[in-house]
């Protein structure tokens, strides 16, 4: 940990908050997930044009198809933001990911849509690591985590939003607001400036000394390889939440606890309402604690808790307790912003923006395992709590152990390379 820069402890915290990097971030992750969670606020409605009821198979699952999108194209965009800048990525993925969905209001048939959700994940993995990077970049390191929480803190509203619309419109137009949304914000990109650090980064890579964006650097070096696993792991449980438990909710688990009127998109909405404030209260106080793994640790911790309360201990409740409960699983999972932010502060400039997105895509990728094995232990004859917990103890255990053996990068300075 470097000495603090007391010149920038003496500057009012809002003129860091009000960068545009980090401004024009916050409102380009809102989109990016309110695009990004419109698959599970409207699946009812959307999978019932297709004479689809109940939970489909993780093969035909449009959710499990943007995963698939958002895991090749969060090594596509992170190679490309590391060798083109983080500006380019981020307009490339949004209008990517933003005519995806407008096509998409257009689907006539489940293949269609699925691969719609595949294209548009695709271009969804592109903007969050790509963000991070950049506002890494450029605020002072004493600060970033207040900027990169801020990010985060918006950005997840997007789908508190998207649950909220999917009361009052059609799944279709719902899609063709998210692609609307995304084409107005291209505009908004204009006014931000690259990153001073991956300008230094290709004068190095220019010298001979550093290559940018090569992905297989992270598997050629054993302590690289570590490092870059375990901030995957620490990022496990999050969709577990998500797509296993929350987005499962309403044919799966809520019928399992005999609790009636539960809809997905109120859940989603409420676990991303508590994300929200999770990931502003976890920023906030690792700024005060100046540490980025206690406050991740006492999340897990808290979030273990409350997986085991919803599914052992939820039989019989009323709605709107269970969403109460959805809410306070969203808490917990607030440390989103720190874990991306730990992943970006693990790796030198010229891996970053590569590390920064692929991580939390491989992560969000890895719902496509964790449906099918939670699909093959219901076949096998387990019930839908006993294979959701042997699922999130992997994640959890993975977790921890994880957290464990990982470097502290509270105030880091991240104007360095990794060498070959």
């Amino acid at each position: 940990m470097s000495t603090p820069d007391f010149s920038v402890q003496q500057r009012p915290l809002w003129k860091d908050l009000l960068h545009p990097a980090v401004i024009v971030g916050a409102l380009g992750y809102f989109v990016d997930i309110y695009d990004l969670t419109l698959v599970m606020a409207v699946k009812k409605d959307s999978l019932a044009a297709f004479h689809v009821t109940g939970d489909p198979s993780p093969l035909s699952d449009p959710l499990n198809w943007q995963m698939v999108g958002m895991l090749l194209g969060g090594l596509f965009f992170g190679i490309l933001a590391d060798r083109m800048g983080r500006l380019t990525t981020l307009f490339g993925s949004i209008l990517l990911y933003s005519l995806a969905n407008i096509v998409n209001g257009f689907a006539n048939s489940l293949e269609f849509y699925s691969a719609c959700r595949f294209v548009a994940g695709i271009g969804l993995a592109g903007e969050l690591g790509g963000c991070i990077a950049l506002v890494s970049e450029v605020l002072p390191k004493e600060r970033r985590g207040y900027g990169t929480a801020m990010v985060a803190a918006v950005g997840v509203f997007g789908a508190v939003v998207a649950g909220a619309v999917a009361e009052y419109v059609s799944w279709q137009t719902n899609y063709f607001i998210g692609g609307g949304l995304g084409l107005c914000l291209l505009l908004a990109r204009v006014g931000v400036q690259e990153s001073g650090m991956f300008q230094h980064a290709c004068v190095s890579a220019a010298e001979g000394d550093v290559a940018r964006g090569n992905f297989f650097a992270l598997f050629s070096d054993r302590a690289r390889f570590v490092r870059y696993l375990r901030c995957i792991l620490i990022g496990l449980p999050t969709w577990y939440m998500i797509g296993i438990l929350v987005s499962k909710s309403e044919v799966v688990f809520a019928k399992a606890n005999h609790i009636e009127g539960i809809k997905a998109n109120r859940a989603v909405a409420m676990f991303y309402l508590g994300l929200t404030f999770g990931d502003l209260g976890s920023g906030l106080i690792s700024q005060l604690m100046r540490s980025r793994k206690k406050v991740v640790g006492s999340f897990l911790a808290f979030s273990a808790v409350c997986v085991a309360a919803y599914l052992y201990f939820a039989t019989g409740w009323s709605a709107s307790a269970f969403y109460g409960l959805v809410f306070v699983m969203g808490l917990g999972m607030g440390y989103w912003a720190l874990f991306v932010t730990i992943a970006a502060e693990q790796f030198g400039t010229n891996l970053r923006a590569t590390v920064a997105t692929t991580v939390p895509n491989v992560v969000r990728g890895s719902l496509f395992v964790m449906s099918f094995v939670f699909a093959q232990l219901g076949l096998g004859g387990w019930s839908a709590s006993s294979a959701a917990l042997a699922i999130g103890l992997f994640c959890f255990g993975g977790a921890f152990l994880a957290l464990w053996g990982m470097e502290e990068t509270f105030g880091k300075d991240l104007d360095y390379q990794e060498r070959k």
